[in-house]
C-alpha cells in the first residue's frame, strides 16, 4: 500500500512521541532545518521569496509504513494483541462492548459516520485541493542542492505557491526501502491546469514525469534538481493522488447498542495536508489520551472522552485548523496572509516565526484581523509593522538553480 502522506513532524510532535517511548526518527531521517518559500501571483508573476530557519527544533518526514511496522512490533513486544480483520459498525459494537476504552482511527466502512460533523468548526463543504505525491531518489542533502534557495541547501524543504494553480513542496524524507530520499507533494486548485495534470497520474513513473513537466512549465527556478530525481524501483506504491475535505467531527460517538467510542486522528479532525498538521495532531492527541488515561480512575465514559477531546481542540487542533486555512490562502485571511508573507520577505526573524506556525500553530489562534497581525509582527520583530511592510518590493525574478550532478559530486 502507499504511505498515507509525508507525515512531516516538528518539535512538539517529536516531544509527544518521546513521551510515549517511541523513536522520533530525528537520528535516522534527514533533517529539515528550515523552509524556503517562493510565491507567484497572477499570471505567475514572481513576487515573494524568503527563507525561514527552524529555531530550536527540526522537521523529519518518515514513511508511515516504516513507522507502522516498527510500532506494531513494539506493541506486540510489550504484550499487546494485534488483530487484523474488517471492522464494520456492527463488529465495532462488539469490540466496544468487550473493552474499557475503544478509539476509532479510520473512516472506512462508514465508521466516521458515528461521529457527527461539527458544523461550527468545519468551514469547507468540499476538498480545497487535488493532491499528488511521489517519493524519489537521486539528490543529496548538502549545501550544493537547492543552493539558490538557501545557504542551507538540501537542509531546507521548499514551498512554492501559485495564486492561480496551487502549491508545490519538496522535502527530505526517510523511505522504508531506499532510506534517505526526497518527497514531492503538490496541491492543485479546483479547475486549474495543475488539477488536470495531477489527475493523469497512474504510477510512480507517470507521477514523477508529471512533476518534472510541471517544473519545466511553471517552476523552472528549481528544475535542475527536480530533473535529477528518479523513482524508487523497488516500491511501486511510492506515489499517491487524491483529495481531502477538511472536516472536524464530534469526539464521541455511540455504537448500535449504545457503547461509547472516541474519535482519534483523521477520524476526529481531517486537515488538508498543506500545513502538515494531520500526522502531528494525531500523535499529539494520542499522547494526551495516554497521559490522561494513566492518571484516571473510573470508567472511560462519555464525560471523560468529551473532556479529553475538548482539551485537545483547545490545546492544538483549533489552532492547527486555522493555520491550515492561512496556508490554503483562504480569502478570510487574505489581508493577514499578505502582511505575513510580505513581512517575512524583509525580516528574517519574522520569516522564522511564520514557518514556526507549522511546528506550533497556537500563536495564530488569536489573530483575526490585520490589526491583530500587525501586533503579532511587532511582538516578534520589535519593529513597526508598517515600516517593515514599506520595505517590501516584488521579487521580479527569483534566482535560478545552477545545480549539476557534476557539481554535486565534486
Amino acid at each position: 500500500v502507499p504511505a498515507t502522506g509525508t507525515a512531516l513532524e516538528f518539535g512538539e510532535t517529536q516531544q509527544a512521541e518521546a513521551a510515549l517511548g517511541l523513536d522520533t526518527y530525528t537520528a535516522r531521517a534527514p533533517r529539515h532545518s528550515g523552509l524556503s518559500v517562493r510565491i507567484a501571483g497572477e499570471a505567475n508573476a514572481e513576487l515573494i521569496g524568503f527563507d525561514g530557519n527552524f529555531d530550536g527544533y527540526v522537521g523529519v518526514a518518515v514513511d508511515t509504513r516504516l513507522k507502522a511496522d516498527e510500532r506494531l512490533t513494539a506493541f506486540l513486544e510489550r504484550g499487546g494483541t494485534f488483530v487484523v480483520e474488517p471492522v464494520t459498525p456492527d463488529t465495532l459494537d462488539g469490540i466496544a462492548g468487550r473493552n474499557d476504552l475503544t478509539l476509532v482511527a479510520t473512516g472506512r466502512g462508514g465508521l466516521s459516520d458515528l461521529f457527527a460533523i461539527d458544523t461550527e468548526r468545519t468551514v469547507y463543504d468540499a476538498p480545497q485541493r487535488s493532491l499528488l505525491t511521489v517519493t524519489v531518489t537521486g539528490l543529496g542533502f548538502d549545501e550544493g542542492v537547492f543552493a539558490h534557495r538557501s545557504p542551507a541547501g538540501g537542509g531546507h524543504s521548499l514551498f512554492s505557491i501559485f495564486a492561480e494553480q496551487g502549491e508545490a513542496w519538496w522535502g527530505p524524507y526517510l523511505h522504508k526501502d531506499a532510506g534517505p530520499s526526497w518527497a514531492f507533494l503538490g496541491w492543485a486548485r479546483p479547475g486549474s491546469d495543475w488539477e488536470t495534470r495531477f489527475a493523469a497520474a497512474d504510477s510512480a513513473e507517470s507521477a514523477l514525469a508529471i512533476v518534472k513537466d510541471l517544473y519545466r512549465d511553471y517552476i523552472d527556478w528549481d528544475l535542475p534538481e527536480v530533473e535529477a530525481t528518479q523513482t524508487i524501483a523497488e516500491d511501486p506504491h511510492s506515489w499517491l493522488k487524491g483529495a481531502v475535505r477538511p472536516v472536524v467531527r464530534a469526539g464521541v460517538g455511540r455504537t448500535a447498542s449504545g457503547h461509547v467510542v472516541g474519535a482519534l486522528g483523521d477520524t476526529a479532525v481531517a486537515y488538508d495536508p498543506i500545513a502538515g498538521q494531520g500526522a502531528q495532531s494525531g500523535l499529539i492527541q494520542a499522547q494526551r489520551l495516554v497521559a490522561a488515561a494513566s492518571n484516571h480512575s473510573g470508567e472511560f465514559d462519555e464525560t471523560w472522552l468529551t473532556e479529553q477531546y475538548s482539551s485537545f481542540l483547545a490545546a492544538r487542533s483549533d489552532a492547527a485548523a486555522k493555520v491550515t486555512q492561512l496556508f490554503l490562502s483562504d480569502p478570510e485571511f487574505a489581508d493577514i496572509g499578505g502582511q505575513f508573507f510580505a513581512t517575512a520577505a524583509v525580516d528574517s526573524k519574522f520569516a522564522s516565526a511564520l514557518v514556526a506556525l507549522l511546528h506550533r500553530p497556537q500563536p495564530f489562534l488569536g489573530i483575526d484581523s490585520a490589526e491583530d497581525a500587525g501586533a503579532y509582527v511587532a511582538r516578534v520583530t520589535g519593529a513597526d509593522p508598517a515600516e517593515l511592510l514599506s520595505r517590501f518590493a516584488p521579487a521580479g525574478t527569483f534566482e535560478r538553480s545552477s545545480f549539476t550532478r557534476e557539481l554535486a559530486s565534486a
